[in-house]
């Protein structure tokens, strides 16, 4: 007889058993050989697409090495993450593998191995050569999406969405910036064992299940705006707001001491941009030494900023998690969710809350440095994407 975790569903008397759309696996990073305790969790399915989300505390190299011996003939994307998602929410040293059945899924890789420095007409027509031809190989597989790894410190995800998601066309985007913790030091990607910095990995995915990409912020614009006069683009670093010198314009609008800037400010008082009719978080990742801004994303001289307020976390996820199963109950979520987030949900003591939430509705994923939704990169989101069990 088929194992149960091989097969889409099998019969059990008068009942239907079905196995879950996605294989999902959680380990603490410290403990000995945790990738046999991912194989154990995954089992023996034969898998389009392995997706591994990596703790900076780990050895990633070492945990790439020990997944493609593993799985020497499964599709393997991996990277670092400025936290997890796990099956109590909000983790720290895990690693989260999320594995794709080939039964459900079918997955074609573009890989851009170097951002500061690709051709965007020849990845635009590779993209669109590899969507025509995966749609025409699984034409049982009626559900289209594309997800996107990328070095969160590359600083090039705005310019490779841009290119990207025009290729895609009605296939929906969206996608992860690797993390590193707080430290922002060294972010990684992997693909099938190969290390790569500065670079990106695109899956663009069929499935016969059904899915929906997402993606939900909980802030609201205020009045209180703020011109960027000064900027450096290409490190996404602001020098002056109003003709003044960055941060310390940007504490007084604020109301805070400009020499106790830190993550939490930024996170508690976010700045929007106004972008196709909506707003858009611009995060500001940092102070550096000449008391100038360092983004998250894009930024230009001229650029009108917003300071935002936040409604309540926790009604507001709560509200979205209610959305996404209004029809039916997602059987997964993968979500890539801003450190902005963590850290507000720290500040604000809502951390076990939101987790409740995460957990009961099946959430797994990373914090990241960043998300992908269609053509922008965004920050201070969760962009995910439910997948749902068709009926038998």
């Amino acid at each position: 007889m088929a194992r149960n975790e091989d097969v889409t569903a099998m019969a059990v008397g008068s009942d239907i058993v079905r196995a879950d759309v996605l294989r999902t696996a959680q380990v603490c990073c410290n403990v000995q050989d945790p990738i046999s305790k991912i194989a154990d969790q995954i089992g023996q399915t034969p898998m389009a697409l392995l997706s591994v989300y990596i703790t900076a505390q780990a050895d990633f190299r070492a945990i790439v090495d020990a997944l493609m011996k593993r799985y020497p003939d499964t599709q393997i994307v991996a990277c670092t993450t400025a936290g997890e998602i796990g099956q109590k929410g909000y983790e720290e040293g895990q690693i989260i593998a999320i594995g794709f059945p080939a039964e459900t899924f079918a997955s074609s890789a573009v890989i851009v191995e170097n951002l500061a420095d690709f051709d965007a007409q020849a990845l635009s027509d590779r993209i669109a050569q590899q969507r025509v031809s995966l749609q025409e190989k699984h034409e049982d597989k009626s559900y289209g999406f594309a997800l996107l790894t990328i070095d969160g410190l590359s600083l090039r995800e705005d310019v490779l969405t841009a290119t990207i998601s025009p290729a895609l066309r009605d296939t929906p985007l969206l996608g992860a910036s690797a993390g590193d913790g707080t430290r922002f030091s060294e972010t990684l990607i992997a693909y099938n064992g190969k290390v790569m910095k500065n670079a990106a990995v695109l899956n663009i995915l069929r499935s016969s299940a059904e899915i929906k990409v997402f993606t939900l912020d909980h802030l609201v614009p205020t009045d209180q705006k703020m011109v960027v006069t000064e900027a450096d683009p290409e490190r996404r670093i602001v020098k002056s707001i109003n003709a003044e010198p960055a941060a310390r314009e940007y504490a007084r609008i604020v109301g805070k001491d400009p020499e106790q800037l830190d993550r939490f400010t930024f996170a508690s008082h976010p700045v929007v941009v106004r972008l196709g009719g909506k707003h858009h978080v611009r995060a500001i990742q940092q102070v550096n030494d000449a008391g100038e801004l360092v983004f998250f994303s894009a930024i230009d001289e001229g650029m009108v900023l917003t300071v935002a307020t936040a409604d309540n976390m926790v009604d507001h996820l709560n509200a979205k998690m209610a959305e996404l199963s209004s029809k039916s109950k997602p059987d997964h979520i993968i979500s890539f969710d801003c450190i902005l987030r963590r850290i507000e949900a720290e500040q604000t003591q809502l951390t076990r809350q939101l987790s409740e939430i995460m957990a009961e509705n099946k959430v797994l994923g990373l914090s990241t440095y960043g998300e992908q939704i269609g053509p922008l990169h965004v920050n201070h989101t969760m962009t995910g994407v439910a997948f749902y069990r068709n009926a038998p």
